[in-house]
């Protein structure tokens, strides 16, 4: 491991207890000069956009060991305690609040570790009253009018689900405040790439992300930067459906 690599996981994993770099040491310094110092340097993603990926893509493959380590490096070099929860609650729409619990729960031990008073502020910016619309603008806003048009032109069975999908999805967790449109899409991104089997899904937030800017070369970033946490089977099927994607609305352009 070279002097500059050793630097950064001493910053990033201060307060991190391991008996790792005992039994393992070899296996350590493979995942450290792999994830630390490999994939970093050649990443074009900015540190704060680096971490919400690898938290994100950490509670997509459920990996709440791991996660608590990077929680613990993400608040070390300065990550807005704020933005983290952001990507718990917001995980909940695309996991599930029985994989998300423990992850909210573990975070908040750490977040308290580190002397961070909770509750932390109100995100929120709507209410009961206002929450459909306000998330359906907001799915307008980065899918297209067919958004607003599932309301109306879905089958009958469908109904409920959308409307979930406006006012519970977009309306509770799309509208708050904390992260923007594009660090928004991108950590929905990683959730679905991390947990695998939604890849229509995939799909749809492909295009999401191309919609609000971030760029295929971007997301081929994200992919990377989610690699060594998930493995190379989901990320390979990430970037193809990438391309896939990226090829289909460049031909409709």
């Amino acid at each position: 491991m070279n002097m500059e690599t050793e630097k950064r996981i001493q910053k990033l994993f201060a307060g991190v207890s391991s008996n790792l770099n005992k039994t393992d040491p070899e296996f350590v310094e493979i995942i450290a000069n792999f994830s630390q110092s490999e994939v970093i340097e050649t990443n074009k993603l900015t540190e704060k956009e680096q971490m919400l990926c690898i938290l994100s893509a950490l509670l997509g493959c459920q990996g709440m060991g791991e996660f608590r380590n990077m929680l613990h490096a993400a608040l070390n070099v300065g990550i807005e305690p704020v933005a983290i929860k952001e990507v718990i609650y917001q995980a909940a729409a695309y996991l599930g609040i029985g994989r998300i619990y423990d992850f909210l729960v573990a975070a908040n031990q750490i977040m308290e570790q580190h002397g961070i008073e909770l509750p932390l502020a109100p995100q929120a910016t709507t209410e009961e009253k206002t929450r459909f619309e306000d998330g359906l603008t907001r799915q307008v806003e980065l899918f297209g009018e067919n958004m607003a048009k599932r309301q109306t032109d879905s089958p009958v069975f469908l109904r409920n689900i959308n409307r979930w999908l406006a006012d519970n999805c977009f309306g509770d967790y799309y509208t708050r405040n904390g992260l923007n449109n594009k660090e928004r899409e991108m950590i929905t991104f990683c959730f679905l790439l991390a947990q695998g089997g939604c890849e229509n899904q995939l799909r749809g937030h492909t295009a999401g992300n191309l919609g609000v800017g971030n760029d295929k070369e971007k997301l081929y970033s994200v992919v990377e930067q989610c690699m060594p946490y998930i493995g190379y089977p989901r990320s390979l099927n990430a970037m193809n459906i990438i391309d896939e994607v990226s090829e289909a609305i460049e031909k409709h352009m």
